[in-house]
């Protein structure tokens, strides 16, 4: 084996980190973990709830120990906005990332030079792990700023040595020139957009196997295996699934490698945990439960136990790749009423907060997730109040000025139907906001 844990040998892009042994991957975590504990120690938020408790590094003897440490939560994250949770020194902070807000605060996650250069070689790690080289061309068709998917993978393709191809978000067509036209072989696109990406190629009379396109990378949305292989019949591509989010850095924390057969999520930089959503028990392997991520290499903003919320299982059993870092399943659902539409993360109350500014609205409203030719559609019903529905002009503009405010509170253009009061149903107990009609995500 390459003495060198940075010297990528052909198969992998840190032999040692990537191949090594369980016990020593646990020893390597446990004092990943004290170090962590170290700069945790040094935020308002984990200095309060660490010091109550006693915990200090000396703490953790064992991974196991990691059970004497509190969960953290997103409202956690929201109700210690902006900068509660650093533990680094701000001038050390080049870098802000964050969610689209919901009633109340984003979340945000605060990144040192260190934490951005560690992202960075995750991503790179997960490229060369399905073959992408130096000499690839690499086009990002996700978006840039605040959103971690369009700068994590940039950064990584650029670690790795590629050509980037910046492209950022829709316009298809150019899209398709740039491919053509740059000699463009990976390309990162979520799911439903890749399928857009193929109609558009069919429309402009262009077989996607004329161009040099070999390697898709999708994620930011769940989808399942049979669109998965549509995708690759579609473009020729080989697509290879991701998980990431932007509490734990973004896109690159767990990824599928040649096998495609769950995706390796990289245990020298987090610790996993599976647990029952309802008991916060642990669960066997194999079993599904809600995951439970701590961060390992993070010198700002160090996050622990985090409760994701996402429902998944640890894949049994060794990889015939090699890599010793367990593999997850692809993510079933969520503990919690968010839902992912197009890459995006909205909570209904977003939609409630924007409904209630109009008068003339009911308070019932229902959104409907269905997919329609391939592509991932929202629809937002709310009933009327004091508007009869045959005033025609005024409902078409109150239409289209909720679908605008939609638009620019969760990023992304919802359908807008206002109808009569009392044609949406009514649940006794907690309202049902949310119709989930899209192909199994299993």
């Amino acid at each position: 084996m390459n003495n060198n844990v940075n010297q990528p040998d052909g198969m992998y892009w840190q032999p040692e980190l990537e191949t090594m042994p369980r016990e020593q991957l646990k020893e390597l975590q446990v004092k990943k973990l004290k170090q962590t504990l170290e700069v945790c120690l040094k935020s308002p938020f984990y200095k309060k709830r660490l010091g109550e408790l006693g915990i200090t590094p000396d703490s953790i003897k064992t991974i196991d120990d990691i059970r004497k440490i509190p969960f953290t939560t997103k409202q956690d994250l929201r109700e210690n906005y902006p900068f509660g949770f650093v533990g680094g020194d701000m001038k050390d902070a080049i870098r802000i990332h964050s969610t689209s807000g919901t009633t109340g605060h984003p979340t945000v996650v605060t990144y040192s030079r260190h934490d951005i250069d560690s992202w960075a070689n995750m991503i790179a790690r997960d490229m060369y792990m399905v073959g992408c080289r130096d000499t690839d061309v690499f086009q990002n068709s996700s978006g840039y700023g605040m959103f971690t998917g369009g700068l994590g993978f940039q950064y990584g393709a650029e670690k790795l040595g590629a050509t980037t191809v910046p492209a950022a978000a829709g316009n298809s067509k150019r899209q398709i020139m740039f491919i053509r036209d740059f000699g463009t072989t990976c390309l990162h696109a979520i799911p439903s957009y890749a399928i857009r990406l193929a109609e558009v190629f069919k429309e402009e009379g262009v077989d996607p196997q004329s161009t040099k396109l070999r390697t898709l990378f999708i994620g930011a949305e769940p989808h399942t295996e049979e669109q998965r292989q549509r995708i690759e019949r579609m473009l020729g591509v080989k697509a290879y699934n991701s998980f990431g989010m932007t509490e734990m850095n973004g896109p690159g924390v767990a990824f599928e490698c040649k096998e495609q057969n769950g995706m390796h999520l990289w245990e020298d930089n987090y610790i996993l945990e599976i647990v029952d959503p309802d008991t916060l028990e642990p669960v066997p392997d194999g079993e599904m439960g809600e995951m439970v991520l701590t961060t390992l290499d993070r010198t700002m903003m160090p996050i622990l136990r985090y409760r994701t919320r996402d429902l998944t299982r640890i894949i049994p059993g060794e990889c015939p790749c090699g890599r010793t870092h367990r593999r997850i399943d692809r993510i079933k659902g969520r503990t919690d009423d968010m839902f992912i539409i197009k890459g995006v993360n909205v909570f209904p109350m977003q939609v409630e907060k924007i409904l209630v500014k109009y008068p003339g609205l009911g308070s019932n409203y229902l959104i409907t997730l269905e997919t329609i030719d391939d592509n991932d559609v929202m629809t937002v019903e709310v009933e009327l109040d004091s508007i009869e529905s045959d005033v025609y002009p005024e409902l078409q503009n109150m239409t289209r000025d909720i679908q605008r405010a939609l638009k620019d509170e969760i990023l992304l253009t919802p359908r807008v139907k206002l109808v009569k009061k009392g044609t949406l149903p009514v649940s006794e107990g907690k309202a049902v906001r949310v119709r989930e009609l899209r192909a199994s995500r299993g």
